[in-house]
């Protein structure tokens, strides 16, 4: 899986701006998303080059799931703050994970069957962490809503 995994955030990391532009632009066009849809495409290109840096890290944790509860949970106390509903704010990270694999896919990344195999491992994987992540985003939102 490593190499696959590597294969991708290397891709991933010399995109990054890239990426994260075509997920902005699917998040403020997208008719789930509507908060989204009149902000500043800079401010959530840079929100998405954030997040796309840090899944390295997270990624290739040997303890994943402290750190990708860390990471959440700042960035559902961030999404809350900004005033984002839940929905919107589980569909952004939807989007985000799809925007990777698209990019990918569209990069023609996955050439062998040893690469299918691997993104195979490699997709399982980083929709353990997203979906974890989003609980933690969903949880964020009911403590902070609780507190209000």
């Amino acid at each position: 899986m490593r190499a696959f995994a590597d294969k991708l955030i290397d891709i991933l990391e010399r995109h990054t701006e890239e990426v994260a532009r075509q997920w902005s632009k699917a998040v403020r066009s997208n008719p789930r998303t509507p908060f989204y849809h009149a902000l500043s495409e800079a401010e959530y290109v840079q929100w998405g080059i954030s997040f796309y840096e840090n899944l390295r890290k997270l990624y290739f944790s040997a303890r994943p799931y402290p750190e990708v509860d860390e990471f959440f949970s700042r960035l559902g106390q961030e999404m809350f703050d900004k005033g984002i509903p839940l929905e919107e704010a589980v569909y952004t990270l939807i989007l985000l994970r799809r925007h990777i694999w698209l990019f990918a896919d569209f990069n023609v990344v996955f050439v062998t069957t040893l690469d299918m195999h691997q993104a195979v491992e490699s997709i399982n994987r980083t929709i353990q962490m997203f979906d974890q992540g989003i609980f933690v985003v969903t949880r964020k939102y009911g403590e902070l809503a609780k507190s209000r």
